[in-house]
C-alpha cells in the first residue's frame, strides 16, 4: 500500500500530551521511556563516546510502572499492617530487584565519572542527580 505524509498543525500542551500517553498500553509506554531516555542521554550530553551514551541510557532507565506500582502497593500494605505472608515475600522480591537495578545504576555511575575524568559527585551533579548523603 502507498503511504501519504500529511504534516499537521495541530499544537498540545504537556497536560493533553500526558493524557495521550497515558492511554498507550504497557509495553509500549516502555518503549517511549526507552526512547526519551535515549533523546535526554543525547541532549544532556551531545558531543559523548558512544559508550558515555549507552551509560547515560542505562543510568537513566527507570523500573517498569507495572513494578512501580505494585511495589507502592505492597508497601502501603506493609505500613498497614494488612500485608499477607505471600505479599510480603512477592514485596521483598521486588525490593531485591530494586536494589540490583540501583547497584547496576551506581556502576555505570561509577564507570561514566572514570570516563569523564571527575568525580562521582560531579557526575551526578552534572545529570541532576541526587548526591546520597550517608550518616
Amino acid at each position: 500500500m502507498q503511504k501519504v505524509q500529511v504534516v499537521s498543525e495541530i499544537q498540545l500542551d504537556l497536560d493533553q500530551l500526558l493524557s495521550g500517553i497515558a492511554q498507550l498500553d504497557t509495553s509500549t509506554l516502555t518503549e517511549l521511556q526507552q526512547q526519551v531516555s535515549r533523546l535526554l542521554a543525547h541532549r544532556r550530553a551531545p558531543s559523548v563516546s558512544q559508550r558515555e551514551v549507552e551509560l547515560l541510557q542505562q543510568i537513566n532507565q527507570r523500573l517498569p510502572l507495572a513494578m512501580q506500582q505494585r511495589y507502592a502497593e505492597l508497601n502501603a500494605k506493609l505500613h498497614a499492617e494488612t500485608i499477607s505472608t505471600a505479599e510480603h515475600q512477592e514485596l521483598l522480591a521486588l525490593i531485591d530487584q530494586i536494589e540490583l537495578g540501583d547497584a547496576k545504576r551506581l556502576q555505570h555511575l561509577v564507570e561514566l565519572s572514570q570516563l569523564r575524568g571527575v568525580a562521582l559527585d560531579a557526575v551526578m551533579q552534572q545529570l541532576g542527580l541526587g548526591v546520597p548523603v550517608y550518616g
